[in-house]
């Protein structure tokens, strides 16, 4: 399976994979994120049941802190 990760693809030997397990797999000590699947912002609560699949598209942003 390859999903688009902002703008780079990723492959999964899984045919889909939760949105959860994905993030844990990706950024296990980021708190403060916010995702787009495709084309669609996605509440953190939803995380859980949303199963991705080839060819879908996330976008990935990271707050940072600064002042």
């Amino acid at each position: 399976m390859k999903i688009y990760i902002n703008g780079q693809q990723k492959s999964f030997e899984a045919t889909e994979i939760c949105l959860t397990t994905l993030i844990e797999k990706l950024a296990p000590n980021e708190k403060k994120f916010a995702i787009e699947y495709n084309g669609e912002i996605i509440s953190k609560g939803n995380f859980p049941q949303t199963f991705l699949r080839d060819g879908d598209k996330l976008e990935i942003v990271i707050a940072v802190g600064g002042g």
